[in-house]
């Protein structure tokens, strides 16, 4: 018997409601509907949980290639929160880059190096640009890191895109407007956004 079979048969002999075990497990009641569906494993800490609710054993509950399923699932959930706890703090640096002097302003013949409130003389289809793309990230990296436990498929699927594509259109608002420094600075963290990718 499969371990979603076993945790039908074991919540209805203790006539508990798929809303009544979730609430048992601290999970959601989506949560539950998968792993009884077979769309998915329980983490270590939630299979704890159920093992501890039902009196009974992990070694009842799961077979062999179950646990090595449930591990390396646990191992990939693990990886998954690093990286976006990892892309949440590259956006939520960019509140820095507000206060930081690292945009170009000539004077003269020189170009001095100023924060974004400094940035004097130019016009607001430069300026608002900065702002908006600056206020993205940092808003979006802040979404990341509170977010990070949302079970929700379209989150999980995209929010590591949307991440990715915010970092290459502040690279692209840099070199467009000759701002080198912020251009260089965006496309390093984009560069590691990609590596995290791959290395995962």
């Amino acid at each position: 018997m499969e371990f979603n079979e076993k945790l039908v048969l074991i919540r209805k002999e203790k006539g508990l409601t798929q809303e009544e075990l979730a609430s048992l497990l601290f999970v959601s009641r989506t949560a539950v509907s998968k792993w009884e569906s077979g769309r998915g494993y329980p983490s270590i800490d939630s299979l704890k949980e159920i093992s501890r609710v039902f009196g009974v054993t992990i070694d009842e509950l799961l077979c062999g290639d179950e646990i090595i399923l449930l591990v390396e699932e646990d191992n990939k959930k693990k990886g998954e929160t690093f990286k976006n706890i990892l892309f949440g703090l590259f956006d939520v640096f960019t509140i820095t880059l507000f206060f930081l002097p690292l945009f170009g302003l000539k004077s003269g013949s020189k170009v001095l190096s100023v924060s974004l409130f400094s940035l004097k003389g130019i016009e607001n289809y430069v300026f608002i640009p900065y702002v908006l793309i600056l206020t993205l990230c940092s808003v979006y990296g802040i979404m990341e890191l509170v977010l990070q436990n949302y079970d929700n498929d379209n989150w999980k699927r995209y929010n590591t895109y949307i991440s990715v594509i915010l970092s290459i259109v502040a690279v692209m608002i840099f070199i467009v407007s000759n701002q080198p420094y912020m251009a260089f600075l965006f496309f390093i963290i984009f560069i590691l956004k990609v590596f995290c990718l791959f290395k995962q």
